[in-house]
């Protein structure tokens, strides 16, 4: 079994690879989902065939692809979900997406609208929160000594 990129601890073939091959979404976060497993799985085609019909003019499928192939993938989080229920015609979802892209660690936090379009979701455009980060020093795990030097656990220092 092959887990879906998306962190959904489900099987791809369970979770996003449907729509990723061509099955219409449910939900805005459904389709947010697989659009990050299909920057994992490069599967460009369907980033366009995912978003609104006037959002397409400022796709550029070229760029999209060498970013998928050039970026390590390493985790999806959704932060937040509004509308997308029965009856609603658009919706939102925060997310953050984290990548490893030239050896370094980097982060994408976006706040995407969503609306219905010929029975399923389409993504219309989001909201950058911030411009990817780079970690300019390894990440300090809880258990970790604590950088300041004080000799104790990063947990029951400066991580508190």
């Amino acid at each position: 079994m092959t887990l879906c990129p998306c962190g959904s601890n489900r099987s791809l073939e369970e979770c996003c690879g449907p729509l990723l091959a061509g099955a219409p979404a449910s939900t805005p976060e459904a389709l947010m989902r697989s659009r990050y497993s299909a920057y994992a799985l490069c599967n460009i085609d369907h980033l366009e065939r995912s978003l609104a019909p006037e959002s397409r003019s400022d796709h550029d499928r070229k760029a999209a692809e060498e970013w998928s192939r050039s970026a390590e993938w390493l985790g999806l989080s959704i932060l937040s979900s509004e509308g997308g229920k029965a009856g609603d015609e658009t919706g939102m979802v925060e997310f953050l997406a984290r990548f490893r892209h030239g050896g370094l660690e980097q982060s994408h936090h976006e706040t995407s609208r969503f609306r219905r379009h010929e029975g399923g979701w389409v993504y219309v455009d989001g909201k950058v929160h911030n411009k990817p980060t780079v970690r300019s020093s390894p990440k300090v795990g809880r258990n970790d000594p604590c950088p300041c030097g004080s000799g104790r656990k990063y947990k029951q220092c400066c991580g508190r």
